[in-house]
């Protein structure tokens, strides 16, 4: 059922993707777009009854705490204008690069919804980086504590660089023989 539902929010996503390299802005496309791609990861969940409806429309409203961080998200009440800032952001920062990091960051910062926020902020990355032409970055599963901490620095120490540093090195994975290969260690499973 998960795995279902994030193949559906992936489709959606490269349409998204498809639109930035056919010539749209990559900040007005995740503008209109991110709500479905939400929306298409738990669709399933409540088709089985396991959410109801209205838990997929908008953000979160209720508080929100990230396991293992020192990080609490912004308050509930505090969402709709945070990501309101995040998508102004998007829309007038002229670096793809910059978008894909800030994008990727922020948007777990602000954590908009209960669940799903990393796969979504992943997503919000891999369209900001398409409007640069970078390839699509997938974070490896052997490199989830070094993500992590990396997300930490930023968001609870005000240092960004960390991750900045851990998504160069992502995007410089060579997947082209199914073996991750520069700067790889272990599998070359990934969290996508």
């Amino acid at each position: 059922m998960a795995a279902k539902g994030y193949l559906e929010a992936f489709r959606l996503t490269k349409q998204s993707v498809r639109r930035v390299l056919q010539g749209d802005a990559a900040g007005q496309v995740f503008r209109q777009d991110y709500p479905g791609w939400y929306r298409a990861m738990f669709s399933e969940s409540v088709r089985a009854g396991l959410l109801q409806p209205y838990h997929l429309a908008g953000h979160r409203n209720a508080p929100v705490y990230i396991r293992g961080s020192r990080h609490v998200p912004p308050p509930a009440e505090a969402v709709t204008d945070t990501m309101s800032a995040l998508q102004d952001l998007l829309e007038n920062e002229p670096q793809p690069i910059v978008r894909a990091v800030l994008g990727h960051w922020l948007f777990g910062f602000i954590h908009p919804y209960m669940d799903g926020n990393g796969r979504m902020a992943r997503f919000v990355m891999n369209l900001m980086m398409a409007s640069g032409g970078y390839p699509w970055t997938i974070v490896r599963t052997s490199r989830r504590k070094d993500y992590l901490d990396a997300l930490e620095a930023a968001s609870s120490d005000q240092n960004i660089v960390p991750f900045a540093r851990f998504i160069r090195d992502e995007m410089s994975v060579d997947w082209t023989n199914q073996a991750a290969s520069p700067r790889s260690t272990g599998s070359g499973n990934g969290l996508a």
